[in-house]
């Protein structure tokens, strides 16, 4: 199989391979859209949103800075203002050559659109006379994913209102649920405070009874999400580290709350760490950096829990190959995605080429990470094509060595790496 047939043959296949986006901040209608006008829909999309994504806003302000437009009057702007400003500046002003700015230009192509408008109007008048659970099946078609996997905030009081309120959340067979529940790590003192306001007899103390009802607080959300797995969010050291003398709390959480849950339903733990939060708090969402994760502490982890299984993703350049190698040595660890800063074709390239030399095809390359619905489109587009670059790169390696690749080794590899190595590393979740 010459070069240029290798290609082709690659492209087709890892396009037509359908996707399970394992990690996005996508929801079903069920939790209300950002079309109906009240300001409270999770499920976010249209032209607006994607362009006040958070990627954007930290963006405009690179051309626009703060003295020139104090954030404070950025916030007090409409939507549609915000929207309006970034797309002048970003797109117009300036040449859109960021991924953020490309991002955008290659959603609006994919569905049928001119990205060159001078004015976001034309776009809002065909978004205007979309409907949103129809849109999704569409954005889902073009993006050629068949399953999205929501990031739900159990502690967020408005998110579990609607778990609480709605019987119908949870219930959309395009989406799978994830227990989110980053303060039992990240602020205990207010975990504490919403698992008492709804009935768990808890204290910050964590003695037996808070241990039993923590668990059970876990059991019943799990149960009530169908949760595929249960995330966290975590910062780097010194704030998150395994062990840590200094936060027993933490450790105990889990040690004897988390862990044993998760082992009992077969369920993983999905770590996203090195997440640094609000460095610019003026910026809000945009605000956020990164820092260096600690990869002894998933080590540790993996080598005291062998039961128990872990996805992680890290947010540093910097710790990508101390964590490719320990992956090798634990098969209960499964990296996953080039994540959030990391989400960019340069960084993706050479991780995802890192992980095909160390691990095989033994891990799962990437997830959107989608926040607004629409950017399915590109992220998968963009990745999809990064992937094919890498395997052509390797495939032509082991042809060279003498290997006789097949259409059915492609096919299998796509099937793993874009479906199955997560869907399998899952095991309950999607029985």
């Amino acid at each position: 199989m010459d070069r240029k047939t290798l290609e082709k043959a690659i492209s087709r296949i890892i396009s037509e391979q359908p996707v399970t986006d394992l990690h996005t901040h996508c929801y079903a209608p069920a939790f209300g859209d950002s079309s109906d006008g009240t300001g409270k829909g999770l499920l976010l999309w249209g032209i607006d949103e994607l362009v006040t994504y958070h990627y954007l806003v930290a963006e405009v302000y690179r051309v626009v800075p703060p003295n020139e437009l104090p954030y404070e009057k950025f916030w007090a702007m409409s939507k549609q203002q915000q929207a309006d400003h970034v797309w002048y500046h970003l797109f117009v002003r300036n040449t859109p050559i960021s991924e953020a700015c490309r991002g955008v230009l290659t959603t609006l192509t994919k569905l049928g659109l001119d990205p060159n408008e001078k004015t976001l109007e034309p776009y809002r008048k065909w978004f205007a006379q979309q409907n949103a659970s129809d849109y999704i099946d569409q954005v889902m078609q073009i993006a050629n994913v068949d399953s999205i996997t929501m990031t739900n905030t159990v502690f967020d009081d408005h998110e579990r209102d609607i778990w609480l309120n709605n019987q119908a959340a949870g219930s959309d067979p395009r989406f799978k649920a994830v227990l989110r529940i980053d303060p039992l790590l990240r602020d205990w003192p207010k975990a504490v405070a919403v698992m008492g306001k709804l009935g768990y007899q808890v204290s910050e103390s964590l003695n037996q009874q808070t241990i039993a009802e923590t668990k059970r607080f876990l059991g019943d959300w799990i149960e009530r999400m169908k949760a595929v797995y249960v995330a966290m969010s975590l910062p780097p050291p010194p704030e998150f580290i395994y062990p840590n003398p200094a936060d027993p709390t933490a450790d105990a959480f889990i040690e004897k709350c988390l862990l044993p849950v998760l082992a009992e339903r077969d369920l993983p733990w999905a770590m996203m760490i090195g997440s640094r939060l609000r460095v610019n708090p003026a910026l809000k969402d945009a605000g956020d950096m990164l820092g260096d994760a600690d990869v002894m502490s998933v080590v540790n982890l993996c080598a005291n829990f062998p039961r128990n299984r872990f996805m992680v993703t890290m947010l540093s350049r910097q710790n990508q190959h101390e964590f490719c190698v320990a992956a090798r040595k634990f098969a209960n660890l499964l990296p996953f995605g080039c994540w959030w800063f990391l989400n960019n074709p340069s960084l993706i390239d050479e991780i995802t080429r890192m992980r095909v030399e160390l691990l095989g095809t033994s891990f799962a390359p990437q997830h959107s990470d989608a926040r607004i619905l629409d950017q399915l489109i590109y992220k998968w587009d963009h990745s999809r094509k990064l992937i094919t670059n890498v395997l052509v790169d390797k495939y032509a390696d082991v042809i060279e060595a003498g290997f006789k690749l097949t259409g059915e080794h492609i096919m299998r590899d796509a099937r793993l790496l874009l479906r199955d190595n997560y869907r399998n590393f899952c095991k309950a979740g999607y029985v």
